[in-house]
């Protein structure tokens, strides 16, 4: 008889049957579920990114706003040029991935066939500069400088050239016009980069990859207004990149343009003089560093003195913005920022920071009244003033005798500002501060404006410096290891200074205040901060933002937004002290240290009021200043390295006034050749279709007659700071 059941199955063959029946159930329940969850749960979801994965975008960018002067003149601007472009998709369809016809298109263009290709290839992490960073499925532009020639080739062998397109295209423009280079208030444009697309993609300004965006100066303050809203056109592709069908167009919306208060023909004096005046520098003799003098940067600032809006603006070295245009090459990228470049990329006007000498005895003066010291008192002007072992001279060491404030502002009396800093040094405490010092002369420093930024529509503005008790000690702390390291009780002089300040850098000095007290030291000003604090002075007090952009004039003209001036403060004196160093300042340009720069200026008309400066810096020569205003505008002038603040800035602040309001040497005045004899108020007309017309700018043709009382004059009262 046989053991084996009918079934044929053992009891541990029916277990294994069971075991796999389990296992197969379970793995097509998982399989299920897993299907529902795709395809029912999150299948709109993943059915919509199936979708974008084949769709594609196709840029077109939109017409970048154009930057105006006051008028409507283009400072910026766009203008066509033939772009031939290569269509990537259709180059790679090709067996060589379309080599042979970049060689071919290499040869038409004049260009090295390594160029072209770098050219059209993508950008990554491992790819350097030129590459392509936009969409593969976008034409990508090989050049923007093809000549008529070149496009009609590549036209009518279109065959040769499958995938090129040579079309017109609008590209960014710097027309300078009247040679009004106007460079680093206008600033420059570059690609998008992977950080910004990413940081902005959730704004209400999202950037694309083709777009170009400001760097520098008005183009960055106003990118977004600029930049407009570029057009999309979306493809539908299949898995090989062909496209198959068109999903959806967006039409391109140009950007705004903005209207700024600079005037072109103003700007273009301003730059003529300053480059001039720093010529004329060169050639004279330093006696102090027994050679001529290097002059080798400057800037200048011409503002409305009763809105703050600035009219010129210029800063040298400069450079040419349009060389950014299409791709700024490596050779012009090392030579704006190497070291032998002296950077012209930056604004001096409002990067530059100097010691600002004596145009800064505004600032002390009225410090002075504020601690109790008459204006018209009467005070010590000798030739010198001795603090222990160390003695402060006065400017030429000339002495005056006892004089007031207002004639130690005519005269620039160093020792008058000596003596009152020190006694008010001395009641703080001296070496050993009281608890609550009044500090006048850096509390004043600051309700000025100095220490912070002025709050122009620029970027990258910087604070300059006051040097307070708070600053000394933070400074002497991060530099005392190093000054103990370097100091030597008799060694040279900078190791004498670390010396002291190993001992005692965090303490407020008698030496300290007095220099302050007549703009040297470690004090800080820029050009733009100076040039607000006259203009306050001029209109009774109220410090205004800097402001350049004057009006935002939407693409199709009908939408304008006017940039109002707005005020950040009042400067800290009464009615009586502000006309009483109006008064003074008045005098320094008719009896005083500027009078041999203002022979024959019509003094009863228009009212001149200026301020000379001669900045001592260590290791260099001396920084010229010259600082002015009038009821309409305030004008600042500084060259690094120029000698005396009369001698070098003088003439040429003297010749933007002459233009501003149409004098001749002798101070006649010609209405019909005053470029701007007061502010410009409106804005340029606006066309129903959203242009502006704009008038022509001349060259600026500079006089070559000087006053002709500056001669005799500069023989009597000599060149003064």
């Amino acid at each position: 008889m046989s053991n084996i059941p009918e079934t044929g199955r053992t009891q541990r063959v029916q277990i294994r049957l069971i075991v796999i029946q389990v296992l197969v159930f379970s793995l097509l329940l998982t399989l299920g579920g897993r299907l529902w969850y795709l395809q029912i749960r999150n299948g709109q979801e993943y059915s919509d990114e199936a979708k974008n994965n084949h769709v594609q975008q196709v840029v077109q960018p939109a017409a970048r706003g154009s930057i105006l002067d006051a008028r409507g003149v283009p400072l910026a601007d766009n203008e066509t040029r033939l772009v031939v472009s290569a269509s990537r998709t259709e180059l790679m369809k090709m067996d060589d991935d379309g080599k042979a016809v970049l060689t071919r298109l290499a040869d038409v263009l004049d260009m090295k066939p390594k160029d072209v290709f770098d050219k059209v290839r993508l950008c990554d992490a491992k790819t350097p500069q030129p590459c392509w960073n936009g969409s593969p499925y976008q034409p990508i532009p090989v050049t923007d400088e093809a000549t008529t020639q070149q496009a009609l080739t590549i036209r009518e062998r279109a065959e040769d050239f499958p995938g090129i397109t040579a079309e017109p295209t609008a590209v960014r423009r710097y027309p300078a016009p009247g040679k009004a280079n106007t460079a680093q208030v206008l600033g420059y444009l570059s690609p998008v980069t992977d950080e910004e697309i990413t940081k902005a993609q959730d704004s209400d300004s999202p950037y694309l990859r083709s777009d170009m965006v400001g760097r520098s100066g008005l183009e960055r303050t106003y990118d977004k207004e600029l930049r407009g809203k570029a057009g999309v056109t979306r493809y539908e592709v299949d898995n090989l990149g062909r496209v198959i069908g068109q999903a959806k167009n967006d039409e391109a919306e140009a950007g705004a343009s903005v209207v700024t208060s600079i005037d072109a023909r103003v700007q273009a004096v301003a730059e003529y003089e300053l480059n001039d005046a720093m010529k004329k520098a060169r050639l004279e003799f330093d006696t102090n560093t027994g050679e001529n003098y290097k002059a080798d940067s400057g800037a200048v600032v011409v503002m409305e003195a009763k809105t703050g809006r600035v009219v010129a603006m210029a800063s040298l070295p400069n450079y040419d913005p349009n060389s950014w245009v299409g791709g700024i090459s490596a050779k012009d990228y090392a030579k704006l920022t190497g070291k032998k470049s002296n950077f012209p990329l930056l604004n001096r006007a409002i990067q530059g920071q100097a010691a600002p000498g004596s145009i800064f005895k505004v600032i002390s003066s009225t410090a002075a009244v504020n601690a109790g010291y008459p204006f018209d008192g009467h005070y010590p002007c000798p030739s010198s003033y001795s603090i222990g072992g160390q003695t402060f001279k006065n400017f030429e060491s000339q002495g005056y005798g006892d004089i007031t404030i207002g004639r130690a502002l005519e005269v620039s009396c160093d020792t008058v500002y000596y003596g009152i800093a020190h006694k008010e040094w001395a009641k703080d405490g001296g070496n050993n501060p009281k608890k609550h010092p009044k500090d006048w002369f850096y509390k004043t420093a600051h309700q000025f404006g100095l220490g912070k930024e002025t709050g122009i529509d620029l970027p990258n503005e910087v604070s300059g410096r006051v040097p307070d008790r708070e600053w000394k000690k933070n400074f002497a702390k991060a530099n005392h290891d190093a000054w103990c390291k370097q100091g030597k009780k008799d060694g040279t002089y900078v190791e004498k200074i670390a010396y002291e300040n190993c001992l005692e850098g965090d303490k407020m000095r008698a030496g300290d205040s007095v220099n302050y007290s007549i703009g040297q030291g470690d004090t800080l000003v820029t050009p733009i901060q100076m040039a607000t604090i006259y203009a306050a002075i001029s209109n009774g007090g109220t410090l205004y933002d800097p402001t350049v952009g004057k009006a935002i004039v939407s693409g199709d003209g009908r939408t304008v937004q006017e940039i109002e001036p707005k005020s950040h403060g009042k400067l800290p004196f009464t009615k009586k002290t502000r006309n009483e160093i109006d008064e003074a300042l008045a005098g320094v340009a008719t009896r005083g240290s500027a009078a041999w720069r203002f022979g024959g200026w019509p003094q009863d008309k228009i009212p001149m009021h200026a301020k000379t400066g001669t900045a001592e810096v260590y290791g260099k020569q001396t920084t010229s200043w010259f600082a002015t205003y009038t009821k309409d505008y305030s004008i600042v002038m500084t060259i690094s390295q120029g000698g005396t603040g009369s001698g070098a800035s003088g003439p040429a602040v003297r010749n933007i006034y002459n233009a501003l309001y149409g004098l001749d040497a002798t101070g006649k005045q010609d209405l019909k050749k005053a470029l701007l004899p007061t502010p410009q108020k409106g804005l340029p007309k606006i066309q129903t279709d959203g242009t502006i017309d704009a008038p022509t700018v001349k060259p600026y043709n500079p006089a070559s007659e000087k006053p002709a009382a500056e001669q005799t004059l500069a023989a009597v009262l000599g060149r003064r700071d």
